[in-house]
C-alpha cells in the first residue's frame, strides 16, 4: 500500500491535474479493451462533468507528493434516496494493486456517510467477456446466469466483492448484444 499518497477534492485541482485526470480515465479504460472514454475529448468532457454543481457529486483524487494524481473516485446523489451511485472509480494502470482503490474507497464512503447515505450502488459493464455472463444470451432467465457469476481475466467485480459489494442485478445487453451491465450494491 502506498502510504505517501494524499487524498483530496478534485474541486481543488490545478489544470494540470484536472487533464492528468482525464488522461488516466482514458488511459485506464483503453487498458481494460472497453468502450468507455474512448478518446481523450470524451474522458475530458467527463472530468468536466465532475466538477459540475448539479446533481450533488463528491469527487476526490489520489495524488502523489509531486502532484501527480494516480486516482480518482467519485459519487453522485440525485437528491430523491439515500443511495449514491458510485462513478467512476480508477486508478492509473501503473499504480494499480497497491492499494489505492481501497483507500479511494474508504475516502468516499465516509463522505457520502457524512452525507446521509446508506446505500453505494454502482453498474459495471462485461462489455469483452471477462465474467462468465458476458458474450452469451441471458434471456430467458437472467437471475440464473447471475446466480452462477464468476470473473474471468481482470473484471472489477473481483475488487468491488472484496470490499463488500455484492451483485443486485444485471442489465442484459446494455452495451450490445452479449454485453451486459452488472449492478452492484453495498451498505454504507
Amino acid at each position: 500500500m502506498l502510504s505517501n499518497i494524499r487524498i483530496c477534492n478534485l474541486a481543488n485541482a490545478t489544470p494540470d491535474q484536472l487533464e492528468q485526470t482525464a488522461a488516466m480515465l482514458h488511459l485506464a479504460f483503453r487498458a481494460t479493451g472497453t468502450e468507455a472514454w474512448a478518446t481523450l475529448a470524451e474522458a475530458r468532457l467527463e472530468v468536466a462533468a465532475a466538477c459540475a454543481a448539479e446533481p450533488v457529486r463528491i469527487n476526490r483524487l489520489a495524488v502523489q507528493p509531486e502532484g501527480r494524481v494516480v486516482g480518482w473516485i467519485g459519487a453522485i446523489h440525485e437528491g430523491y434516496s439515500a443511495a449514491w451511485e458510485l462513478h467512476p472509480l480508477v486508478v492509473h494502470p501503473a499504480y494499480q494493486r497497491l492499494g489505492i482503490g481501497r483507500q479511494l474507497l474508504d475516502d468516499l464512503l465516509a463522505h457520502v456517510r457524512e452525507q446521509g447515505a446508506l446505500t453505494l450502488w454502482l453498474g459495471t459493464d462485461d462489455e469483452n467477456q471477462r465474467t462468465s455472463i458476458g458474450g452469451i444470451d441471458l434471456y430467458p432467465d437472467p437471475l440464473h446466469h447471475l446466480q452462477q457469476i464468476q470473473t474471468r481475466a481482470d473484471h472489477p467485480l473481483g475488487f468491488y466483492r472484496k470490499h463488500g459489494f455484492v451483485v443486485a442485478g444485471v442489465i442484459p445487453d446494455a452495451n450490445g448484444r452479449g454485453k451486459p451491465d452488472l449492478l452492484l450494491v453495498r451498505q454504507v
